[in-house]
């Protein structure tokens, strides 16, 4: 289900505003990615508490004023398929070790341990029948 301001799950409730409207836009660009909504709602909401924490003011203001969060598109492609059936990776990070699906443009989640982002990159693959792949 697409979310907006007005329809949004009962976890978002009690974010403040700029939160849940980031967490939202960011959720809703997962779906379309190609992510479940179990799978996207928790690293929307993380994305978006790392977001608010590093925006300036301003930018937090003009994003509360002025972004428009637009519901998930519902999309079938063929030609290619969904992040929730590609392979994951584990990567260097200029933050530790990441965990990202191939083919997507930013990573689920990053570790400072090696160990800990392979743990997690092989849970999420063991949930989609995936595999993994360790680049060093």
């Amino acid at each position: 289900m697409p979310w907006t301001m007005e329809n949004y799950p009962d976890s978002l409730k009690n974010f403040d505003k700029p939160i849940r409207k980031k967490t939202i836009e960011i959720a809703n660009a997962m779906i379309d990615d190609g992510y479940n909504e179990r799978d996207a709602l928790p690293i929307a909401t993380k994305q978006a508490k790392e977001w608010i924490e590093n925006a300036s003011k301003k930018e937090i203001e003009d994003f509360n004023q002025n972004a428009q969060v637009l519901p998930a598109k519902t999309r079938e492609t063929h030609s290619s398929p969904s992040l929730t059936n590609r392979n994951q990776k584990v990567v260097k990070h200029d933050n530790g070790w990441a965990v990202i699906a191939d083919g997507a443009k930013q990573a689920s989640d990053v570790f400072s341990d090696k160990q800990r982002a392979i743990k997690r990159a092989n849970e999420i693959a063991e949930n989609k029948g995936t595999k993994v792949t360790i680049i060093n």
